[in-house]
């Protein structure tokens, strides 16, 4: 116990090279073979099939719609919420299948927390993975979305960053959930969630159009903050009340990245 306290005090603040080995075991996962990356391109295409059939061929029936208070094309309406979707998806099936499984089955953080890293260190480590396969994911749709006229050059820089607190956000939250999931089958209910959330975020509607107690349930939902500030930084108007949508976004990478890391100290610190 005493040479176990003194190894933890050792090791006090975090490091950013351990943090940075942990996100190069990742790294060395691309090399492993092609199977990984036909995982990582198929998270980039569900969205921008989504785009196609229901942004550019359903919009050709309804037309065009409001947002903030002008009338746009409905592809332009949707597209910014593909990329939220993108960006929340990828960062999720990153620090859910693939924590989970280095967790209870691969073992491979028991190995890991056996050299001088930390919890906080490996939660890091996989959280700036999962935001790099995010980023990964934004790049390629809003190229994309410029080529097809769907934003500006200017509207996709500006969306980019917040591409990026998606990806932080959701997986932080992502991998404090995996911590909690007893086998499998419990991906049901996240698949469901995350499913749920892709359905009613204001992603193919305006959320007034929905019932008044719908949308104020809506409204305190991950996905619609991510949705508007990405839609607004990408589309317009570009005011303050965006704040509002990046101090939740940024509570919910902090309090994800707290439970995940003092969960996975717990589970395997024992």
């Amino acid at each position: 116990m005493t040479v176990m306290v003194a190894g933890r005090a050792v090791r006090r603040g975090i490091s950013a090279g351990r943090v940075g080995a942990v996100l190069g075991r990742n790294v060395g996962a691309l090399r492993s073979g092609p199977a990984y990356w036909l995982v990582l391109l198929s998270g980039f295409f569900e969205p921008l099939l989504y785009l196609l059939s229901i942004g550019v061929g359903v919009g050709a029936l309804v037309g065009a719609v409001p947002v903030g208070g002008r009338m746009v094309d409905y592809a332009v309406f949707v597209a910014p919420a593909m990329l939220a979707v993108s960006a929340m998806s990828g960062a999720l099936a990153e620090t859910t299948f693939n924590v989970f499984f280095k967790f209870k089955y691969a073992r491979t953080y028991d190995a890991v927390l056996a050299t001088p890293v930390r919890p906080v260190e490996i939660a890091l480590g996989e959280l700036t993975w999962a935001v790099v396969r995010c980023l990964f994911y934004s790049v390629l749709f809003l190229g994309v979305m410029v080529v097809l006229g769907l934003t500006s050059v200017g509207g996709a820089l500006a969306a980019f960053p917040a591409a990026a607190l998606v990806g932080v956000a959701f997986g932080a939250v992502g991998m404090a959930i995996s911590t909690f999931l007893r086998g499998w089958q419990d991906f049901d209910l996240l698949t469901t969630g995350q499913f749920t959330l892709f359905l009613f975020s204001g992603t193919f509607s305006p959320v007034r159009d929905y019932p008044a107690v719908f949308e104020v349930v809506v409204s305190v939902t991950p996905l619609y903050h991510a949705v508007e500030l990405v839609r607004g930084l990408a589309v317009g108007p570009a005011g303050w009340g965006l704040l509002t949508h990046v101090a939740y976004l940024v509570v919910m990478a902090v309090a994800g990245l707290w439970v995940a890391s003092r969960r996975i100290e717990k589970l395997l610190l024992v």
